[in-house]
């Protein structure tokens, strides 16, 4: 039998008094949604957090967007067609695209939504190293000229999460890539309410009444989107067992990631469903900063991963062994480029003595490293204290600090010392979606002020990030992700420490949640 933890006994307890009270239902169509964390930043392409993401899904829209298999279908894209030579790819928009102010959506509001993203995202950055020029062919058409083939353009152009190529109106995608803006117009299927949206309480989004779904059925994020609900509120709700306790009563229909330990709970209810939203699931990760001491030192950080035991974090966050799995492939187990080469001795099971032996030959001096510990996202809050135990195993002092998830999320960009407010190591996830090769992988980036958070330079890495986009041959694409996973961990450029799947919950009135890497709100039902 497993254990009833306290958290768990509480929340049967309140949602018991609750419900004798009788349940507080959602009005009308109003959906009203509780994210996995608070949603504090708007700009989906200034941060990768998946809360803003989910904002962007609502009202932005794509070019092309990846189906149930993950094939690059196109969305906003009516026809397009390539050059004999494959260094010219033309795009002709749908009929009928407007922004949520009534201005036409343009060629220039594309062309100038994917230079923006282009400056910040993984691929987008591989992508725009191939571009020689954009043009616009007139208001619906516009080119994109490459400097020689590049075999992963409509991939790229339907990358599904963080940071993904929303279009936006030109004067918005001309904000400089590393600013955050103010505009929320979008031309997808929901407009966001600023008036009547709260930061820290709740964020409201009303139907697009003009949106023109396409035609096809919805696969993934591609096909229809086609808003049933009216208003979709996202609701800021931070306490796990609050959020269980709303679900039971009726207060909120839908929990996008509710935790492990409570899962029992919601399974009991008969008014409550549970969906695999996301059947591919999700990896932890360990970053480290490469600008700053201790981790400056490639020692240093094969130090920390030698201290690494994925199966410490997955029971501390997780525990329940149906939703994780230990696996040594950066590129996430099961999937074509899936490797546990050289991951054998290193982050799989703890060698404190190498971790050891590794600090004295990098010359560690003791300073402790400032590790940045999320409190309010309960996936993550239990990584940081095992990377504690861990590290100080293998002879690393420790510091952890604590902190909110948008805290955590704006203080990863500082470049500074960890004593004028900078850090040395952080964890995070992804969307296994965002994990499959080595050119969608952010962590992989090795590009210097180009690379994610923590910035590691390595031209090494980028020669084989650069071979692997342009190769053909599954075979040998698959070698050089392999060859991509082992440079990474000779650099120790960054840790995966294990894969985890959660489903989402919902009251069983609601229907038509869609399995994505991505919590989508079109094509949700409610009764």
């Amino acid at each position: 039998m497993k254990q009833v933890t306290r958290r768990m006994l509480a929340a049967i307890a309140a949602g018991t008094i609750l419900a004798a009270a009788g349940p507080v239902l959602a009005q009308g169509k109003t959906l009203k949604v509780v994210q996995h964390g608070n949603l504090t930043i708007l700009d989906p392409v200034w941060t990768t957090a998946y809360v803003t993401r989910n904002h962007g899904y609502l009202i932005y829209d794509t070019l092309f967007a990846a189906d149930g298999d993950y094939a690059a279908k196109p969305q906003m894209v009516d026809k397009y067609e390539v050059s004999p030579d494959k260094t010219v790819w033309t795009f002709t928009l749908r009929d009928g695209l407007e922004w949520h102010d009534g201005k036409p959506v343009t060629s220039a509001d594309c062309i100038a939504s994917l230079q923006r993203w282009g400056k910040r995202d993984a691929m987008g950055l591989k992508l725009m190293d191939f571009v020689k020029e954009f043009k616009a062919v007139d208001a619906k058409t516009f080119q994109m000229v490459l400097k020689e083939p590049y075999g992963l353009v409509l991939d790229t152009l339907a990358k599904p999460s963080s940071n993904v190529p929303f279009m936006m109106p030109k004067a918005v995608a001309e904000t400089d890539a590393f600013k955050q803006f103010d505009n929320y117009i979008g031309s997808g299927p929901f407009i966001y309410q600023k008036n009547e949206s709260k930061p820290g309480e709740k964020h409201v989004y009303l139907k697009n009444p003009k949106y023109k779904p396409r035609a096809e059925a919805p696969s993934g994020l591609a096909g229809g989107k086609v808003a049933k609900v009216d208003r979709v509120e996202i609701i800021e709700m931070p306490d796990p067992q609050q959020q269980v306790n709303a679900l039971i009563t009726g207060e909120i229909d839908i929990i996008e990631a509710p935790p492990h330990d409570l899962l029992p709970v919601l399974k009991k209810d008969k008014n409550i469903a549970l969906d695999d939203w996301n059947p591919l699931g999700h990896v932890f990760i360990i970053r480290f900063n490469h600008l700053v001491k201790p981790f400056d030192n490639p020692k240093v950080r094969l130090a920390a991963l030698y201290a690494i035991n994925q199966e410490d974090y997955l029971k501390a966050t997780v525990g329940d062994p149906d939703y994780y799995k230990v696996c040594g492939a950066a590129f996430i187990c099961g999937t074509p480029n899936a490797s546990t080469k050289g991951a054998e001795e290193v982050l799989i099971k703890s060698n404190f003595e190498k971790s050891k032996a590794l600090l004295k030959e990098a010359g560690y001096d003791g300073t402790p490293v400032v590790l940045m510990q999320s409190t309010t996202l309960p996936i993550l809050t239990n990584t940081a204290p095992v990377t504690k135990a861990l590290l100080e195993k293998g002879g690393f002092k420790v510091d952890m600090q604590s902190m909110d998830w948008q805290t955590l999320v704006t203080r990863r960009t500082k470049k500074d010392t960890p004593d004028k407010g900078g850090w040395n190591v952080f964890h995070t996830y992804s969307v296994s979606a965002d994990a499959l090769n080595p050119i969608s992988n952010s962590y992989f980036v090795a590009a210097g002020d180009k690379s994610w958070f923590g910035w590691p330079t390595d031209p090494e890495m980028e020669k084989l990030r650069d071979a692997y986009a342009k190769e053909t041959d599954p075979a040998k694409a698959k070698a050089l992700a392999e060859a991509v996973q082992l440079r990474a961990l000779e650099t120790a450029q960054f840790g995966w420490i294990g894969q985890w799947y959660g489903p989402g919950a919902r009251r069983t009135n609601v229907t038509g949640w869609l399995k994505a890497p991505v919590p989508v709100f079109w094509n949700i039902e409610k009764k």
